[in-house]
């Protein structure tokens, strides 16, 4: 099973790097882009074919590595 995590700054959290896209896209002729929040794809194949237990071994490796909990939120897809 495949499964794909995408890691995110949580809001209210300082986002530089959004900040320095959007301000790309602007100098680009983007005008109307706004609030650029940046992350990070992780994709994993996993040997579990239970998408329950999948789910949960992807969740923890999320909070014990993957993600800093704190500042970052996660969503786990399986495919």
């Amino acid at each position: 099973m495949k499964a794909n995590v995408t890691i995110t700054l949580k809001k209210g959290v300082l986002d530089p790097q959004g900040k320095a896209i959007e301000g790309a896209l602007h100098s680009l002729g983007f005008d109307g882009v706004e609030n650029v929040r940046q992350g990070k794809l992780i994709e994993l194949e996993l040997p579990e074919t239970d998408r329950e237990a999948a789910r949960a071994q992807v969740e923890a490796m999320c909070e014990k590595l993957l993600a800093n909990t704190v500042i970052e939120s996660y969503r786990i897809d399986l495919v």
